[in-house]
């Protein structure tokens, strides 16, 4: 079968390869995999991944033949699958434990694009109630800020959306966004929540807004720059602010499907910025790289 795999070599970060079939263990499903979801950190980063090893983790398709344990979906079930392992091929075997069965009403390419972006921007923004709080999105124009911004607002969170230029802010206030700002607020501005996707010089700025109880989780650094804290600004009364990092790799299944619910009942939409044919994966990636997607990019399995 046909498969994404990774390349180590500069005509990268994936080639199309003929691998194996996958065999399935008793508590895995087959999965024909008609949508892959393609996130920047797994392109980015590929060298943290064996070469000719099959490449991605979002994905969604059809169940073909069910675990043999009697686990997980029937055959004939359209699935989700988020943060799984070897996901953009033709065929996965997949457990339970990765899978989120899709309702209908709910595109299948559309449940390809939650998975990482999806899943990490629930599971932050679950950990304190948001009602009438300020909250903070940086790189908002991203798939996980996309997600965030949404599901924020739908918590009753008041939301700042922070981008890089105006052109990637289209969008963001029809989501829920009740500013979108393309430098970081004011002085006068304190958020009791910031959701970074950035770091760099912009995490210390969001320090320095950050109230009294607050917490900045940090979900990413697109910049790839350092941050430098000034001597003294780590210190302060009142009650403590915390910065966290981020790297939650527990079962993805009931996180997905609470956001494929919330999806079916039109409160959560897709942020897919790109759509597009698996063979064409090359122009996506370079589309990726360059900023010049808002969202996520989904490519059809042909």
């Amino acid at each position: 079968m046909r498969a994404l795999v990774v390349d180590h070599s500069e005509a990268g970060p994936v080639r199309f390869a003929d691998v194996d079939e996958p065999v399935p263990s008793t508590g895995e499903a087959l999965v024909e995999i008609r949508h892959i979801g393609l996130n920047f950190g797994e392109l980015n980063y590929v060298r943290q991944w064996p070469a000719g090893a099959v490449h991605g983790h979002d994905a969604a398709g059809v169940v073909v033949r069910a675990a043999a344990d009697g686990s997980g979906p029937p055959v004939g079930t359209r699935v989700a699958l988020g943060m799984s392992s070897h996901a953009w091929a033709e065929r996965v075997a997949a457990g339970p434990a990765s899978l989120g069965t899709v309702p209908e009403g709910v595109d299948l390419a559309d449940a390809a694009a939650l998975g990482i972006a999806g899943v990490t921007a629930f599971r932050v923004l679950r950990k304190r109630s948001l009602l009438a709080r300020d909250v903070l999105i940086t790189g908002a124009s991203g798939g996980v800020g996309h997600f965030a911004v949404q599901l924020a607002a739908l918590a009753g969170a008041r939301v700042t959306a922070l981008v890089g230029s105006p052109e990637r802010a289209a969008g963001l206030r029809e989501l829920g966004a009740d500013r979108v700002l393309t430098e970081m607020a004011g002085a006068g501005d304190r958020f009791d929540v910031v959701l970074d996707t950035v770091g760099g010089p912009l995490l210390a700025l969001a320090w320095n807004l950050l109230a009294e109880g607050g917490t900045i989780h940090l979900v990413g650094y697109s910049s790839g720059q350092d941050t430098m804290f000034p001597a003294g600004s780590l210190f302060g009364f009142g009650e403590p602010r915390s910065i966290t990092t981020y790297g939650d790799m527990t079962p993805t299944s009931g996180d997905l499907t609470d956001l494929l619910g919330l999806m079916a009942a039109g409160r959560l939409t897709a942020p897919v910025g790109l759509r597009g044919r698996w063979q064409e994966v090359d122009d996506a990636v370079r589309a990726l790289f360059a900023r010049k997607v808002h969202g996520k990019i989904v490519l059809d399995v042909l």
